[in-house]
């Protein structure tokens, strides 16, 4: 056991502890948590910075509120609903469409029809705290649904791929693209069965997929290949990570950013807590990649620099 630990060290893999008491405990203040973990707060302090975010089309903040779902989409036909403290996917509907024959019956990604009524359950729920983080009242967003770009229609079952990227001080070090399934029932979330494919962060191209604990060259759904498919606008979403350094003023977070077709990049949510197997999707270990930062690190660098340096830095 300590073996494998030694060798795992050795290799550069960084572990849960090392990561929460050098890094998170270290460079994440408390106070500045909120900005990541309300997802409202979060689209305010970007859209702020001039950052690219989905569409905010209404917030539902108490119980009283829900009623108010019918006037928020009734000129849409697509949105995304999404609890402001959720984790790991839950509590998230995709509405792609409306029903032909029913009016007031919606369309989910997964194809199967849900009614309004089953919606205002559904954000009733949310609201009294079913999948916040501490289990308090929370918030409802209803958003802008992103339309993925198709250079991912190949690798992606019904849900929208994102991309995570992993920053350490304003200097992305890090990235993985994760790609829904259907044992994820659309989600893009590894916990649940996605698949994660590491990222060449000099030129922004997929190298080998995860799937659980396994290599996988293919998606497991589509069959299509995994590795060498190229990111659209990485340089952006390289200096736009750089960037939620400055408007969150946390030392080490995870940006996660999606893929319009139309929009381009735009940042879906971050996290002060980012997991660690983006290790495993990239075969690579984080700690070599920060002790790099750290040794480099410039104060003076503007966001564009340190994504620069990025692609020089940990080009495969």
């Amino acid at each position: 056991m300590f073996g494998a630990a030694k060798a795992l060290r050795d290799a550069g893999v960084l572990g849960l502890n090392e990561r929460n008491a050098n890094y998170i405990m270290r460079l994440n203040e408390r106070r500045f948590y909120p900005r990541v973990d309300d997802k409202v707060l979060t689209k305010k302090i970007s859209l702020a910075a001039g950052m690219a975010v989905p569409e905010l089309y209404g917030v539902i903040d108490h119980q009283g509120d829900v009623r108010k779902f019918p006037e928020i989409v009734e000129n849409l036909e697509s949105f995304v609903v999404k609890p402001a403290a959720g984790s790991g996917g839950d509590g998230i509907l995709v509405v792609t469409g409306r029903s032909t024959r029913k009016r007031d019956s919606f369309r989910l990604a997964s194809g199967l029809l849900i009614s309004t009524d089953e919606i205002l359950h559904h954000l009733s729920n949310i609201v009294g705290g079913q999948y916040s983080l501490s289990g308090n009242p929370d918030k409802a967003l209803i958003e802008y649904c992103v339309r993925f770009d198709p250079v991912f229609a190949e690798v992606s079952y019904q849900g929208v791929p994102d991309v995570r990227v992993i920053v350490y001080r304003g200097y992305p070090v890090m990235s993985m693209v994760r790609l829904p399934t259907r044992a994820s029932d659309g989600k893009a979330n590894l916990h649940q069965g996605a698949v994660g494919t590491g990222v060449d962060m000099g030129h922004g191209k997929t190298l080998i997929g995860v799937l659980g604990n396994e290599v996988v060259d293919e998606h497991p759904d589509t069959g299509a290949l995994i590795a060498g498919l190229q990111i659209p606008g990485w340089e952006q979403i390289l200096e736009s990570s750089a960037r939620a350094h400055e408007v969150t003023e946390l030392g080490y977070l995870g940006v996660d950013i999606v893929i319009d077709r139309d929009l381009g990049p735009l940042i879906l949510e971050m996290n002060a807590r980012p997991g660690l197997n983006i290790q495993i999707a990239n075969n690579t270990g984080l700690r070599s990649r920060l002790k790099r930062i750290d040794e480099i690190y410039n104060p003076a660098d503007d966001p564009a620099t340190r994504a620069r340096i990025a692609q020089r830095e940990f080009a495969v």
